[in-house]
């Protein structure tokens, strides 16, 4: 990270940037260009690393790109405002960028993942029917590292 006094050096903090935002862009390796796309997502602590959950319909570019490399990075911001600084015009912002990889999960570990995605977008609790589950690819997306950045 080149701006160093911009870092997010606290775990709680970027752990708390990703709890306010609302969608994450994953990039994806592709060939020859790469992939992003934004999503909904879901994500708890596991064992001192962040662990995420996304979905999406069962086939599509995502999907085939995931089969072939599982390495991701993905991206969470939130954006304040542009403000004058006396010499120009910045943006205030915070952000937490990731890598790691991605796998298809099923069963009880698909439900959580369904479950957080729900918590996440304002819906705790939600009684949604499972099956819906059987119409969905759900991933868990492990983050081997993070960072995070903020200009305020």
């Amino acid at each position: 990270m080149r701006r160093r006094d911009r870092q997010i050096e606290n775990w709680g903090e970027i752990v708390d940037v990703l709890r306010r935002a609302d969608t994450i862009r994953l990039g994806i390796n592709g060939n020859p260009f790469p992939y992003v796309v934004p999503l909904s997502f879901g994500f708890e602590e596991q064992d001192g690393q962040i662990v995420l959950y996304v979905h999406g319909a069962k086939d599509g570019m995502k999907h085939e790109m995931l089969d072939k490399n599982n390495h991701i990075c993905v991206e969470a911001g939130i954006f304040h405002r542009y403000a004058e600084t006396g010499t120009g015009v910045t943006a205030h912002y915070e952000s937490v960028i990731g890598f790691g990889t991605a796998e298809v999960i099923y069963g009880d570990e698909a439900v959580r993942g369904l479950d957080l995605i729900c918590t996440h977008c304002g819906y705790d609790g939600y009684a949604y029917d499972t099956t819906a589950l059987e119409r969905m690819r759900m991933y868990k997306i492990v983050l081997s590292s993070v960072t995070g950045k903020q200009s305020n």
